[in-house]
């Protein structure tokens, strides 16, 4: 059982054992499916969030961009969604039926070509995956290459994010500018808005998660991780022993937008919709700040970390509704003063040393009783001198 034990925390896998157990089980039992469907959302920024461990824990590469890999990833999936919620017979009052109805507003009377592969769920799929990482591949190797890094790669990134937060609201007609793409409805005639439904789309994302994570652990384990590591705390070391520390950076970033391009093709579908709001600098930075409260080392603290935070804008504003973003700074100001671990350094610092010294120390034993006094026998007792008797006067 000990050896059990000892795997378990050496491999990592007991805080991934908990964390699954909390998600499939406990919240599902004890939330209503309103409350259950926010926990499925805020688990999609939970994916930004593993990522952000990856490159900016691991790597040492701090992404303010991170928002665009979510948009990327999230209309991707919306654009399969919206034309299917566009056939020919719910858009027949439309001037040009069998397109989005956005197209129509602005006088489009022909679906683009480019808009003509998300017909088909495969290659949206693939497509949730490939063009974040096919971005983050042209953006990492350009920068990357000419060893641009720090916090002019984490100014680049933010100004990445502003472009196409611009790019998808000038082109209304073809991206549904400022109001992104609403009333997604169905996913091959299934109706994604029922209770049901809503249940089934959870338990997915929970599984997308849970798999990403062991993923990440998987490379954290291997010699990449090692790398990665060596590579953030001595560059030039890993430079000149002979690897390429660029491309190194490269696959973590890309790793990193593959991973946020999932959570936001679950949010398109837990959602029901995807607007340029999810994609600029604002949400970027909120998507660090999961990290950074959770641990930029830690996997799962990065997953709690998503909760907490989401949790704690959902609770401020709908209690105060006024106060509610001075609450946030709090929150954030407070863990990074007083933890600037997050909570999984809190744990690791604090709670687990406190846990295994109460496990090793001894327990208090009863105090033992006195031997007992042999008791005499008869013969010793008949072999006693006699008194003597006082003189007679």
């Amino acid at each position: 059982m000990n050896n059990l034990r000892q795997w378990f925390s050496k491999s990592g896998l007991g805080s991934v054992v908990l964390l699954a157990i909390l998600l499939v089980a406990v919240f599902p039992l004890t939330l209503d499916i309103f409350r259950l469907n926010l926990i499925g959302k805020y688990l999609c920024y939970a994916f930004v969030a593993v990522g952000l461990v990856m490159l900016w824990g691991w790597g040492g590469v701090l992404s303010l961009g991170q928002g665009v890999f979510f948009g990327l990833g999230g209309y991707a999936m919306a654009m399969f969604l919206k034309l299917e919620a566009s056939d020919p017979e719910s858009t027949k009052i439309q001037t040009t039926p069998g397109i989005p109805d956005f197209m129509d507003w602005n006088q489009i009377t022909a679906l683009p070509t480019w808009w003509e592969p998300f017909k088909h769920l495969p290659f949206s799929l693939i497509a949730v995956l490939a063009v974040p990482a096919v971005l983050a591949f042209i953006v990492g190797f350009a920068m990357f290459k000419r060893r641009v890094g720090g916090v002019y790669f984490a100014i680049i990134t933010q100004a990445v994010a502003l472009i196409l937060t611009v790019l998808i609201i000038g082109q209304q007609g073809y991206t549904g500018g400022v109001n992104g793409m609403t009333d997604l409805k169905t996913m091959l005639g299934w109706d994604i808005r029922t209770d049901s439904a809503k249940y089934i789309l959870y338990f997915v994302c929970v599984g997308l998660l849970l798999a990403s994570v062991l993923l990440c652990l998987w490379i954290q384990k291997s010699k990449v991780g090692t790398l990665l590591l060596a590579m953030r705390d001595k560059e030039d070391r890993v430079r000149f022993s002979g690897y390429d520390v660029s491309m190194f950076k490269v696959f973590v970033f890309c790793l990193a937008a593959a991973i946020s391009g999932i959570g936001g093709a679950m949010f398109a579908l837990q959602v029901g919709f995807m607007s340029p709001s999810f994609v600029g600098i604002v949400p970027s930075i909120e998507m660090v700040i999961f990290a950074a409260v959770g641990g930029r080392m830690s996997l799962v603290g990065a997953v709690y970390g998503a909760l907490l935070v989401n949790f704690g804008k959902t609770y401020f504003s709908e209690t105060f509704p006024d106060l509610w973003m001075f609450c946030m700074a709090a929150l954030f100001i407070g863990v990074t003063m007083f933890f600037p671990d997050g909570l999984a350094g809190l744990y690791q610092s604090k709670l687990q040393p406190w846990l295994t010294r109460r496990r090793s120390a001894p327990k208090a034993q009863p105090p033992a009783a006195p031997p007992a006094r042999p008791a005499e026998s008869p013969r010793m007792a008949d072999s006693a001198p006699p008194t003597a008797k006082p003189a007679q006067a």
